[in-house]
């Protein structure tokens, strides 16, 4: 009896010894600002969230051969080289609250409005799997901004990936927060008022910014329907290089429960320097513009998950890039340009000249065109189109000429241009229905019934 006793106790001593320890233990040996290099976690996984004993979190950013590199995402107390970090074996999530529609929430799941946390809530996956191409369908229905020189020349579709880029103060922001407010409109025109999501991701913004945009959504009744998730320049830059992801995988959420929701990110370009920081500082081999060689899939596993979901439900991108002197050739506008299905391009000059929205017509493109767009809206925006660009190339030549001294033809077009280019600046707040746009451009001749 003693001997079996015996045997049994070893045999579970051995198996104890066997088996590592589910939640390893290491310690810092390494410390630069947000970035943490360390030594004694074998067991660990990509994005995996970690413990820094009793003064913050992070998770796995980089896995070495002696050691891991972790990045800091919540720090309660000043980490020191010696601390103890301790693996839990789960992936890195996000906190995710119904609740949240009509307020400002961070990564956390804070109200960013009163520092309190939202009491009923869920962990959703920052990195999760794309949707399958098989449960993809065509992108066929509009998206209408009630801006007439996007639905009518450039139209957008439910789960396109339209950039909107410019030079700062050229009105990018007013344009999404435009189209925020058009989608309360449709809804109220369709008596549903359930089935649009809009989600404003800030990345980098200041709190004054943010809570200046969450006004301007109060005031035009769109929080019902709206929530911003946010990373402010005050929170670490980890935290805002993942606070994309969060919106995102917030917008899956409401997809796969058959919604349409359109996702603003303002700005991409923030969100590529965030990242290209924490590149530096973990001692990633820097690339073109000291940007890392993984800048491009950043972007594009971030805006591929814009679609149009077999399941009914959508999710339309309008990520913002900020650009210098009207340049839209730099690394990240080409990427994100190369990634999505087309760009709003806006002119400084067209702004300081009180063309608003001051789309630079000639430069931008949507890649769906017609295919979003109703017979009628397609009819008048191909010839309006046409019209335009020809006074618009035209004009470069002749803007300081004497109509006396021009054709009839040429004066006929510099005269329906400009008709046509006045039709098209529009006060913000002041979107347009389809019936009102093509009230405008009767003019051309065009049937609009």
């Amino acid at each position: 009896m003693s001997e079996h006793i015996s045997n049994l106790v070893e045999s579970k001593l051995k198996k104890i010894k066997e088996e590592k320890n589910v939640f390893d233990t290491g310690k810092v040996i390494r410390l630069k600002d947000y970035i943490i290099e360390v030594s004694g976690l074998e067991n660990v996984t990509y994005y995996e969230k970690v413990i820094i004993r009793g003064k913050g979190m992070g998770y796995v950013n980089e896995i070495k051969e002696n050691s891991v590199i972790v990045a800091v995402v919540k720090e309660d107390e000043p980490i020191k080289i010696g601390d103890t970090v301790n693996t839990t074996g789960e992936r890195f999530r996000a906190i995710f609250a119904e609740e949240a529609l009509g307020r400002v929430t961070d990564l956390f799941g804070v109200d960013l409005l009163t520092g309190r946390a939202f009491e009923k809530f869920k962990y959703i996956d920052i990195e999760r799997p794309t949707v399958p191409i098989m449960d993809r369908t065509p992108v066929n229905r509009p998206m209408m901004t009630g801006i007439a020189g996007i639905d009518l020349i450039y139209p957008i579709g439910r789960g396109q990936r339209q950039l909107i880029i410019g030079d700062k103060k050229t009105g990018k922001t007013q344009i999404a927060l435009d189209t925020i407010v058009n989608q309360g409109r449709i809804m109220k025109e369709n008596s549903n008022k359930n089935d649009i999501i809009c989600i404003y991701i800030a990345v980098g913004k200041t709190k004054k910014e943010i809570k200046s945009i969450y006004n301007e959504l109060l005031r035009r009744n769109a929080l019902s329907y709206t929530m911003i998730v946010a990373a402010t320049n005050d929170d670490k830059t980890t935290v805002q290089s993942l606070i994309p992801y969060v919106g995102l995988s917030i917008a899956e959420e409401h997809m796969m429960q058959k919604k349409d929701v359109v996702v603003v990110i303002d700005d991409l370009k923030a969100h590529a320097q965030s990242y290209r920081e924490i590149s530096l500082i973990s001692n990633k081999a820097p690339g073109r513009e000291a940007y890392p060689a993984d800048i491009f899939f950043l972007h594009s596993r971030l805006l591929e998950k814009g679609c149009q979901h077999k399941c009914g439900g959508s999710i339309t991108v309008l990520p913002i890039v900020e650009t210098k002197g009207g340049d839209i050739t730099d690394y990240i506008s080409t990427n994100i340009i190369s990634i999505t299905d087309g760009q709003i391009v806006l002119s400084e000059k067209q702004f300081k000249k009180g063309q608003k929205p001051a789309i630079n017509y000639g430069v931008s493109v949507s890649r769906l065109g017609g295919a979003v767009q109703t017979e009628n809206m397609k009819k008048i925006g191909s010839s309006v189109r046409r019209e335009l660009l020809s006074y618009l190339e035209t004009k470069e030549v002749y803007e300081l000429a004497n109509m006396d001294e021009m054709s009839p033809e040429l004066r006929e077009k510099m005269r329906k241009g400009k008709l046509i280019e006045q039709a098209l600046r529009q006060d913000k707040f002041s979107p347009l229905t389809q019936d009102e746009i093509k009230e405008r451009f009767k003019m051309l001749g065009e049937d609009a019934k």
